[in-house]
């Protein structure tokens, strides 16, 4: 998805929360209600966190230096999950802590109108926000299964912002069925009790995201269908007798890294394998444009078999190029 898309959908998000956070927090001091006040902590903590999105997307748009020689684009990742942390340690544990201490010492709420209108409110521009996010990833989505897509999915950004949208929302519900049940029914209590359940959609949304986030941040592969793609790719080319690793990472949204150790007809001179892999290079970058560097190894199969084994026997990860005597350097790396 476009950086532009997805800076869109944080600028509505910060719009809402930072609008709704102060109608909250003004209606939660008149009021003096707990479920209230986690809504407002709620929506403070979301603002920050569409501030920290919009930080990950411009230091991730940095160009490569030498000592980030692939760039930046790990750093979204990185301010994603720092979101997620924060949803948690501020939003989720103050909201659980808030309700207990009122379902210990339950309290009235004074004015039970204010928080009506001020919930409605909310529920509208929270709404706006949400519908935004939700066309944003729907576009992405292209009808693909919902948690599928999720989980595929490279730009953090979209989906954090309408998980946090929804559990807003979903927060707003409870705060309102909270607040009017202590109201109808003189239970003070049950406002302490609304304010624990949004602490606990806020940890459930929390943890989602912070999975999905370390997964990226730690190094996640390429689509399967892009590797398999580039895995037919390679294999067409006609100097190419076989694909003995092919291995892909990202590095931000639309970065991806490329490896390739391939077997080469053995009549195939120096000049025509070097032709070969130029051009597999630029088959490559038209099909997935989003292949910005691509490294092509030239093993036979036995050599890449002997290296695997080795690397194995060492307790290694098993990388593309080794130093184990015999194996063939990386032929070509593109940049």
């Amino acid at each position: 998805m476009a950086a532009s898309t997805s800076k869109n959908v944080i600028f509505a998000a910060l719009a809402g929360n930072a609008a709704i956070a102060v109608t909250k927090f003004i209606a939660a001091l008149i009021t003096g209600s707990a479920a209230m006040m986690s809504e407002a902590i709620h929506s403070v903590v979301d603002t920050g966190n569409q501030i920290i999105l919009l930080i990950g997307l411009k230091r991730a748009a940095r160009p490569a230096t030498e000592s980030h020689p692939f760039g930046h684009g790990l750093q979204l990742y990185f301010y994603t999950f720092v979101v997620a942390v924060l949803i948690f340690g501020v939003g989720a544990v103050v909201s659980i802590l808030h309700g207990i201490e009122r379902i210990q010492a339950p309290e009235p709420i004074a004015d039970p109108w204010i928080n009506y209108v001020v919930l409605g409110l909310a529920v509208l521009f929270e709404g706006a926000s949400w519908t935004v996010a939700l066309k944003a990833f729907n576009k992405e989505r292209e009808g693909r299964p919902f948690f599928g897509v999720i989980r595929s999915s490279k730009d953090p950004t979209v989906f954090t912002v309408l998980f946090e949208d929804t559990a807003a929302l979903a927060g707003l519900v409870v705060a309102l069925v909270g607040v009017v049940c202590s109201h109808v029914f003189d239970l003070p209590v049950l406002d302490g009790v609304a304010s624990v359940i949004i602490g606990l959609i806020l940890a459930v949304t929390a943890g989602f995201l912070a999975f999905e986030s370390q997964s990226l941040l730690t190094g996640e592969a390429a689509d399967p269908a892009t590797r398999e793609g580039i895995r037919a790719i390679a294999l067409a080319e006609p100097g190419v007798e076989g694909l003995n690793d092919a291995r892909t990472m990202h590095f931000g949204p639309n970065e991806i890294l490329v490896a390739l150790s391939l077997d080469f007809r053995d009549s195939l001179s120096a000049g025509e394998v070097e032709d070969t892999v130029a051009r597999l290079e630029q088959n490559i970058r038209a099909a997935y444009p989003q292949a910005g560097r691509i490294y092509v190894e030239a093993q036979s199969l036995a050599s890449h078999s002997a290296v695997r084994a080795a690397v194995i026997a060492g307790g290694g990860a098993g990388a593309l190029v080794s130093e184990v005597p015999g194996a063939a350097r990386p032929l070509k790396p593109a940049t």
